[in-house]
């Protein structure tokens, strides 16, 4: 802190600036001035933040250069030291805004105190002011982000109109009084299944690029608030900006007179149309907006946020990159669909035979009849909901998971929303069509994997008995032709050939362990020894006995 001394009396003018110890306290002393208007100058040349001051000096008195620091600078504390018990000076000093009124002769220690409480007002009020400073500037930085969330409970409902209008006003974002309203949805086009995202953040990574590109070109456009009409329209809109809780972007159009609702309107089909285009060009990706239709009043928007969503969900219908306007409420006659029954058959058919791609061909027939004769979402959604139940009840009536047959595929099944496009719902269906007819083979194969590991364990239970696949048919009540053919299927070699090898492996072994060839001969199927040693000789390129001698 600077201080400046103003005192027409040299020894105390001397005295007050080596005899206390100001350097101690961080006071340094900026100058000395033995009147008040050599006190003035000093004053706009040193600038100091305490001035301590006599009230009768020549050329210019004390209250006179308080009154004259005041309009040079009024944060400057002033300290009053005078000899003069004076009513007046004190009523004078005290309206000038003086820091303390100290008579002579005040002590050092007096002195002193008096400066130090003014430096420590002089502190709290910088302090005051960086703290006030922080906050606007924290109120600065987050201004953005407090407008978009007043504008996300606006859409949804959360204020009535005196609440709105207060919150608009403390956030700079006041709506015209008689306005033009309109709203749009905008969202990232339904990926196919190689390119959509793995994760939850990967899709949130493209709507917050979606965001970035419509925000930077409403920037780039620089349409100020109800003003700078372009692109050929009279009327003057302003944009707003934000995003709902799915992630999807919501623009709000505003006018300025409810007899420019159309031109509202139709400014944005055209503006969003442009960005659409620019969306393609940046993200190498389409997007879709559903756009509302208009209201005069702010406390609509909840109403014109719920037309765009319904807007945007009729690309279920009419495709991607595309800008589609409300409609108002459908006034359409009962809808009754007529089913293609012969198809559904086909389908089950070629399913149940496991016909791949006559399956193939019929689950697109039946799919492409139906979303042809959709006349909206909603009646498209119904048709992917009998869609959907129809696979599901041909998997239940196999006695089979609809989750273990479908997989990955099967999440659809539990959140069919999902699916909103029409070339996305087919290729969910091709692959649902794939899928089935592999478990069903799988299916097959397993239970023929059964057949014959149950062969195999007879062969190593019964081995030594006779052991006939015509035997064996029989009593697995199967074909023995076809039981023939699994077999080898499976195991690579015909079932006698198995057979012989399994009898010659085991006796090899008894004969090891010194089992008699007669005996072994029994135990590995043979009622004839002589015949059995015939056998080995062939397959072993000796006797059994040889095989005795040598262990």
């Amino acid at each position: 802190m600077k201080l400046l001394i103003v005192e027409d009396e040299q020894l105390l003018r001397e005295s007050l600036s080596q005899d206390i110890p100001w350097e101690d306290h961080g006071i340094e002393v900026a100058g000395l001035a033995a009147n008040g208007l050599a006190g003035l100058g000093m004053v706009r040349r040193r600038r100091p933040d305490i001035v301590l001051l006599d009230v009768r000096m020549p050329h210019m008195n004390g209250l006179e250069l308080i009154a004259e620091i005041r309009s040079c600078d009024p944060e400057i504390e002033t300290i009053i030291l005078s000899g003069y018990d004076n009513f007046e000076f004190a009523q004078k000093a005290v309206e000038l805004g003086v820091s303390r009124y100290l008579l002579k002769p005040a002590g050092e220690k007096q002195i002193l105190q008096a400066v130090l409480d003014a430096a420590g007002q002089i502190s709290a009020r910088q302090e005051d002011k960086l703290n006030r400073l922080a906050l606007q500037e924290h109120w600065r930085e987050h201004l953005p982000q407090l407008q978009e969330q007043f504008l996300q409970h606006c859409f949804s409902g959360m204020y009535g109109s005196e609440e709105m209008a207060r919150r608009a006003r403390e956030l700079g974002m006041e709506f015209p009084a008689d306005g033009a309203f309109a709203a749009a949805v905008l969202d990232v086009d339904f990926l196919s299944e190689s390119e959509m995202p793995i994760s939850t953040a990967g899709m949130s990574k493209l709507h917050f690029s979606l965001y970035a590109v419509i925000r930077d070109a409403i920037i780039t456009a620089s349409v100020p608030a109800h003003g700078g009409g372009e692109d050929g329209f009279n009327t003057p809109i302003a944009y707003r900006l934000c995003s709902d809780a799915a992630g999807k972007t919501i623009v709000l159009f505003i006018g300025s007179g409810e007899d420019e609702r159309n031109e509202v309107q139709n400014h944005a089909h055209t503006m969003l149309v442009k960005w659409l285009s620019l969306v393609k060009a940046s993200l190498k990706l389409t997007a879709s907006a559903g756009v509302s239709g208009t209201a005069n009043t702010p406390e609509a928007l909840p109403r014109l946020y719920r037309q765009a969503c319904d807007s945007l969900q009729e690309r279920f219908v009419h495709g991607s990159d595309i800008v589609i306007p409300y409609r108002g409420e459908h006034d359409l006659e009962e809808y009754v669909p007529s089913l293609p029954l012969d198809l559904e058959r086909e389908l089950e058919i070629s399913l149940e035979t496991a016909a791949v791609t006559k399956a193939l061909t019929a689950v697109q027939k039946l799919w492409g009849l139906l979303a042809d004769s959709a006349r909206t979402a909603d009646e498209l959604h119904e048709h992917l909901l009998y869609m959907s139940g129809l696979f599901v009840r041909l998997i239940h009536r196999q006695g089979w998971s609809p989750k273990q047959v479908l997989q990955d595929d099967y999440r659809y099944i539990r959140r069919l929303g999902r699916l909103a496009a029409k070339d996305q719902v087919s290729d969910w269906l091709q692959r649902v069509t794939r899928r089935y007819v592999e478990y069903s083979l799988l299916k097959r194969n397993s239970t023929m994997n059964r057949t014959v590991q149950l062969l195999l364990e007879i062969i190593e239970q019964e081995i030594d008995k006779e052991l006939s696949l015509s035997l064996l048919a029989n009593r697995l009540f199967m074909n023995g032709s076809y039981l023939s053919r699994l077999f080898k299927q499976h195991v690579g070699k015909p079932f006698s050939d198995y057979v012989l090898e399994r009898r010659m492996e085991r006796s090899k072994q008894l004969l090891h362990d010194g089992c008699k060839v007669y005996d072994t001969a029994s135990l590995v199927g043979f009622k004839d020894d002589r015949y059995f040693s015939k056998v080995f000789r062939k397959y072993w390129g000796i006797s059994p006995s040889e095989i005795k001698s040598t262990r």
